[in-house]
């Protein structure tokens, strides 16, 4: 097994043309955390878009890395099955928490519509202000002329104070939601060595958290909350009574709020760096900063992936899919499919069909939330438009280790006045 050598001795990612293809393994998360990614799914796409990988850390899995295959699969709901788990590997059974991402109809589309008024276009217009507000102050806040880390004092920060408002939790408790996410994210399951004990601790405190919430919420009429609709639902009143499913539900709905919006709010930046001359067209002409944000999710694809479970056998493509075998969409893929999308590994603000990508995925479990993570972003270009002349790159951004979270944990910058 010399790839195994290579990626784990020497810590080099070997060049995917030279391997086997039926030794290609895309599930290793240093491939993403070097950003080499792109080449390995490339020759998928070209060699074998439906292609099955007998060995890993995660056991046998097929990847579906076509723009259309990945849509006719994540529609196919019937066929494939998100219960139990959405990413590649699974977890002890013990540490299975049910959430609504990953059930099948009924009871996914129950407890989806009972949050979705949440995230609802009613609501947003009334969230805009308030988002417009606290973005302003982040930006006025932030250090002139000298070097910080935009992950930190932005990304982060207008993510967990619009999660904050969307849970209506203390303002000055807001931090945990960040750091539950990353705790959340933080498994073996998404390739990442960690201490599994100590992870479903922290997963106890948020539960423990929310629960105490939930009791104060139920007593209340119902808001527009997450928390206070749970409590009030007709259908998910009694969630309580399952801590499983509650804190599943839970970590869904503050991972889907946090990692997705933080990381494209990173990618932004990184990517208009990269390519100055979409930065000019962007300052020259603020009516593309819409158009631009979906640019920003296709490119970065925040979610690299989501994985179905075959339910029968399925010919697919000439191949068969046995009952059983995990099938995983590889959204990070799709979304460079030069069969769908022109010209896809550029980075183009005033793109044609810009929304036309995959990374809120397809069919019944499409992000609900979509919506909420483009205003944020829109709002966000416009303040910054606003106010900077220019937020520069300083140093090589540092990328996260896992094959499900597209991120950064550094993207260093100085940010330069008008």
């Amino acid at each position: 097994m010399k790839e195994e050598t290579d990626f784990e001795e020497k810590n080099v990612i070997p060049d995917p043309w030279s391997l086997p293809l039926e030794t290609l393994d895309v599930s290793k998360a240093e491939i993403f955390q070097s950003n080499q990614h792109g080449e390995y799914f490339r020759r998928l796409r070209q060699e074998s878009p439906v292609h099955f990988c007998q060995e890993s850390q995660f056991g046998p899995f097929w990847s579906i890395t076509k723009f259309n295959d990945i849509v006719a699969i994540d529609s196919d709901h019937k066929r494939f099955s998100s219960d139990t788990n959405i990413v590649i590997g699974d977890a002890q059974p013990e540490l299975v928490t049910p959430m609504f991402i990953a059930m099948d109809e009924p009871k996914h589309g129950v407890q989806r519509k009972t949050v979705q008024p949440a995230v609802a276009p009613t609501q947003l217009s009334e969230l805009e202000v308030l988002i417009r507000q606290r973005v302003g102050y982040i930006l006025d806040s932030l250090p002139v002329n000298e070097e910080f880390n935009w992950v930190e004092l932005v990304s982060k920060e207008i993510t967990t104070q619009m999660l904050a408002t969307l849970f209506d939790i203390p303002f000055e408790d807001r931090h945990l939601l960040p750091y539950w996410s990353d705790v959340a994210t933080t498994s073996e399951t998404v390739g990442i060595e960690v201490d599994m004990n100590e992870r479903q601790r922290v997963l106890e405190e948020c539960l423990a958290y929310f629960s105490k919430l939930w009791h104060e919420r139920a007593a209340e009429p119902r808001k527009f909350d997450f928390i206070s609709l749970f409590a009030h639902g007709e259908e998910t009143k009694d969630m309580i009574n399952d801590p499983m499913e509650f804190l599943g539900n839970l970590i869904l709905l503050i991972v889907g709020g946090n990692d997705t919006t933080r990381n494209s709010i990173s990618a932004g930046v990184v990517e208009l760096n990269r390519n100055p001359k979409e930065y000019d067209k962007l300052k020259s002409d603020p009516s593309l900063i819409p158009n631009m944000v979906s640019e920003i999710i296709r490119y970065q694809t925040p979610l690299g992936h989501m994985r179905r479970t075959a339910l029968e056998d399925v010919e697919f493509k000439g191949h068969t899919i046995h009952k059983g075998d995990k099938v995983v969409m590889w959204y990070v893929s799709g979304n460079r499919d030069e069969e769908v999308i022109e010209n896809p590994d550029a980075f183009i603000i005033d793109r044609n069909k810009a929304r036309h990508h995959l990374s809120f995925g397809f069919g019944i479990h499409r992000c609900m939330g979509n919506r909420v993570g483009e205003m944020q972003l829109r709002i966000l270009w416009e303040e910054i438009l606003k106010r900077f002349d220019r937020i520069e790159l300083t140093g090589e951004p540092e990328r996260v280790l896992s094959n499900f979270v597209m991120g950064y944990s550094k993207v260093p910058v100085v940010v330069h006045k008008k």
